[in-house]
């Protein structure tokens, strides 16, 4: 007679000795990569189950994919800690589970006063037999047309609202982050008056930039 699968049970939560941290579904886990050399694994627990005697803990984990791990590739405006959360499943033993992070939503990133090293955000839901993207398109800017990249630098314009790279307008990084206003060619042409406003602002930065040169001497 063949010998049945031993039962096994839901935990509502588990600690992880080596990390002293309790997990439960739910949480964003940072999991061993299969080498070492490479970024840890990113997932979200979907389940907690052990055997009888609550031993041999498995997760039941949603991969989140980086963008290199996409079939599409890193883009430009994809951000250093993007992840999209995908339709990969998978069961991993607890064992593998090296820290806790946060995976946060777009908006709630972007609002952070400092990213740490277990911070995450996520903007798509990726599906990795087809490569597909849900959202299939997000809102662009600027003059080069791409999605707002977190880990860029961007000015915005007062008139329109819409975000430019320093690069896009012929600016440096350095001469954007000391403008008291900024307007694009777009709204300049629209509104003569602000013209006015936006030389006065250059030379103000000319005189930022010549006080800085000067302290540096």
């Amino acid at each position: 007679m063949a010998k049945g699968k031993a039962p096994r049970r839901t935990l509502d939560s588990y600690t992880l000795r080596n990390i002293n941290k309790t997990i439960k579904a739910g949480d964003c886990v940072l999991m061993r990569p299969a080498e070492r050399s490479k970024p840890q694994y990113v997932a979200r627990i979907e389940r907690i189950e052990a055997d009888a005697r609550g031993g041999n803990v498995k997760v039941h984990v949603r991969w989140y994919y980086r963008p290199e791990e996409s079939i599409g590739g890193r883009r430009q405006f994809h951000g250093s800690k993007e992840v999209f959360l995908s339709d990969h499943y998978d069961v991993q033993s607890a064992d593998t589970i090296e820290a806790k992070c946060t995976v946060h939503s777009f908006k709630r990133y972007t609002k952070l006063d400092a990213v740490g090293n277990d911070d995450f955000f996520c903007r798509f839901e990726y599906n990795s037999a087809t490569g597909a993207f849900n959202p299939d398109r997000v809102a662009v800017y600027c003059k080069c047309e791409m999605p707002y990249n977190p880990d860029d630098l961007m000015v915005q314009c007062e008139g329109c609202s819409d975000w430019f790279h320093p690069a896009c307008i012929e600016m440096t990084a350095e001469e954007v982050k000391l403008l008291d206003h900024y307007f694009c060619e777009t709204c300049l042409s629209e509104d003569p008056k602000k013209l006015q406003n936006s030389l006065a602002s250059s030379v103000d930065l000319d005189t930022k930039v010549d006080a800085k040169k000067r302290r540096r001497r």
